[in-house]
């Protein structure tokens, strides 16, 4: 369902419903409470729950913090792991060019078929979070078979041979890195202590008691609001392949690769 919203919802869409939707709830729920309680008004028990909100929200703002810094890091390193997989294919097209012309038309075509797959074909089943090894393995295989047939002749050769399969090497660790954080999620347990914390502190809000309404509303909206905001934020930077905060495929498309797509 979380796939669902955030591959078919703007991320504007989602904080109008998220963000306006607690701070909506916040308010009916702080003056249905005030109705029905009109003693809240003169603030008999702000001390204790003026206490009893600094501690949770104390505990639960370290939590959210611990949990949304971790999802940008998730992204931010996701994003480093998609440029040097894009970086390493293109330095491998580089290297071709010193090796014979029939060992280069194998490799680049090897490569175009793995770019392609990788754009085509995982990228969609990323966003979906369902990575498949499949579709680049048949074009990653070709060209370790392709330098591992070739026998370099000249000391020039085996300077790029080396590399080229160094890079090669690395391309088919990263494949394996973003294919792993693209079928991750955050824990449930965190995920119970992210949404569940918002479900006990914004009703506490709702107790600290103010005799103008407009000042409580204010108070209780401001506080909701926050939170919202904060639980978007989880919502959208737990899947990195999914949603527009999304990783881009575009280092594929890009530099030394783009001669693949001109084709």
């Amino acid at each position: 369902m979380s796939l669902w919203l955030l591959n078919h919802v703007s991320t504007f869409t989602l904080a109008a419903v998220v963000v306006g939707g607690t701070v909506v709830l916040a308010v009916a729920g702080s003056v249905l409470l005030r109705r029905r309680h009109p003693s809240l008004a003169q603030g008999e028990h702000n001390d204790m729950v003026g206490v009893t909100l600094g501690m949770f929200g104390a505990i639960y703002g370290i939590i959210l913090a611990f949990v949304i810094v971790t999802l940008w890091t998730q992204l931010d390193g996701t994003q480093t792991i998609v440029a040097s997989e894009a970086t390493d294919t293109a330095l491998i097209a580089r290297d071709a060019a010193a090796f014979p012309p029939p060992v280069r038309a194998d490799l680049d075509s090897a490569l175009s078929g793995y770019v392609h797959a990788v754009v085509e074909d995982q990228w969609p089943r990323m966003r979906d979070g369902q990575p498949s090894f499949g579709a680049t393995e048949g074009h990653l295989r070709a060209a370790f078979e392709t330098l591992q047939a070739y026998d370099p002749k000249t000391p020039r050769e085996e300077v790029f041979y080396e590399q080229a399969v160094d890079h090669l090497n690395d391309v088919a660790g990263q494949r394996r890195a973003r294919l792993t954080v693209a079928g991750q999620e955050l824990p449930p347990l965190l995920q119970a202590l992210a949404f569940g914390g918002a479900i006990v502190l914004i009703p506490l809000t709702f107790l600290y008691g103010m005799r103008k309404l407009r000042i409580q509303l204010l108070f209780v909206a401001s506080v909701a609001g926050l939170i919202g905001f904060s639980l978007l934020l989880v919502f959208v930077l737990d899947r990195p392949f999914a949603g527009e905060l999304s990783v881009s495929p575009a280092p594929y498309r890009e530099g030394a690769l783009a001669q693949y797509w001109s084709r």
